[in-house]
């Protein structure tokens, strides 16, 4: 055996079909393509997604306005007000005790301190996220800051 006498295995290959050669070929004729008509035509066929000349899909689909940012962080809000109403002196505001006191419905979000009220309890803020305002009202009743706002 000889390199330029190894060929593929008897059956490998199938021959291509030649079309338009003749009835006897099997192919002749109308070449595979059936009777007249737009697939029929050498060229012919619609482009991907026509609907027969009704308005496609993608044009009965309202354009999107805007951008929506994949990495945008959510926060609860919680205002200083519910803080007052809800913490005496002394304790602390973080995701377990604004869930066991009602003001928060889940932990999911990070929490924000938003500065809509007065405080003038002093209590302990622990990993929660703050405005300027809410901030420089906390530290000026004498809160303290632990965790995610603490400089």
């Amino acid at each position: 055996m000889l390199l330029h006498e190894v060929g593929p295995n008897k059956g490998a290959r199938k021959s291509r079909i030649r079309r338009g050669r003749g009835d006897a070929s099997g192919y002749g004729s109308f070449s595979g393509k059936g009777c007249k008509g737009q697939n029929a035509r050498s060229g012919g066929g619609v482009k991907l997604g026509f609907e027969g000349g009704q308005t496609p899909l993608w044009k009965r689909m309202p354009k999107l306005k805007g951008f929506r940012n994949p990495n945008r962080v959510a926060f609860l809000a919680v205002n200083l007000l519910k803080i007052e109403n809800n913490y005496e002196n002394g304790e602390t505001v973080n995701e377990l005790t604004l869930l066991e006191k009602g003001v928060i419905s889940s932990t999911n979000s990070p929490i924000k301190i938003l500065g809509s009220g007065e405080l003038t309890k002093k209590v302990t803020f622990e990993n929660v996220a703050f405005s300027s305002g809410a901030k420089a009202k906390a530290e000026k009743s004498g809160s303290t800051i632990v965790g995610a706002d603490a400089e």
